[in-house]
């Protein structure tokens, strides 16, 4: 049966549908010996020949792989990917013996945090669309926002790119006379939504951190290190949307 190739790159194991898209629109895949380059091609992979960068996938969509999620801690330094061309370190070179795995969303190069990595196409399209899944983080900011900024930024803020945030729940840590410290919640991933938050408030981002993505935190993990996610962790962080369908049946 003939599907969208984002799809069937992800089930490969390759990247996410959001990463597989990129692929496709820099020309690194090819059906029956075409370079494709529309987002909505599909093909079927018992009858066509589908490559990426020149590999064929078809043989890893049949041959039942092993799959993996990894709960990783990230060092500052790191980029959220599974390749570089300026070489930099990634995420996935913390991680060794389960394959190729890819992340499930991003982490800015000088966050801090948690991270997803997957060979599961699905589950990572799903944690990264998903606007039920909570993702919470510790930021420190330059200077001390005043009540009504945060309020601000409670109630959601259009950035300077024209983004408009949803709502989010932030809660004061201790800080210091010099440093605000800050628990903020969000069910959404806008590229570097927090720091863009704060910097529309006169206040730019010090220190990040990402200390939960859903049920899972990061206690116990230290930076640099992770570990594996069981399949009933799994089938709990999906329960959420399986129920919604239920309900809405």
């Amino acid at each position: 049966m003939a599907e969208r190739l984002n799809k069937l790159i992800a089930q490969a194991g390759i990247a996410s549908r959001r990463g597989a898209e990129d692929l496709i629109s820099s020309g690194e895949v090819s059906v029956n010996g075409q370079i494709v380059i529309e987002l909505g091609t599909k093909a079927d992979p018992a009858r066509d020949h589908i490559k990426v960068r020149g590999k064929l996938i078809n043989p890893k969509l049949t041959s039942g792989r092993e799959k993996a999620y990894i709960l990783l801690n990230k060092p500052k330094g790191y980029l959220s990917s599974a390749a570089d061309p300026e070489k930099r370190p990634l995420v996935v070179d913390l991680v060794r013996g389960f394959g190729r795995l890819f992340p499930v969303g991003r982490l800015d190069f000088n966050t801090e945090g948690l991270i997803i990595l997957t060979n599961d196409g699905e589950f990572s399209n799903f944690v990264a669309s998903s606007r039920q899944i909570a993702k919470v983080y510790e930021v420190k900011v330059k200077g001390i926002p005043n009540a009504n900024a945060i309020n601000k930024l409670r109630r959601g803020i259009r950035l300077a790119d024209g983004f408009k945030t949803a709502p989010a729940n932030i809660k004061p840590l201790p800080s210091t006379e010099k440093n605000g410290w800050f628990e903020i919640t969000l069910f959404e991933g806008h590229n570097q939504q927090i720091r863009k938050m704060f910097d529309a408030v006169g206040h730019s981002v010090v220190k990040l951190r990402r200390t939960a993505i859903g049920p899972f935190t990061d206690l116990g993990i230290k930076v640099g290190q992770y570990r594996t996610l069981s399949r009933d962790e799994i089938e709990k962080m999906t329960s959420a949307k399986k129920e919604k369908r239920k309900s809405e049946m």
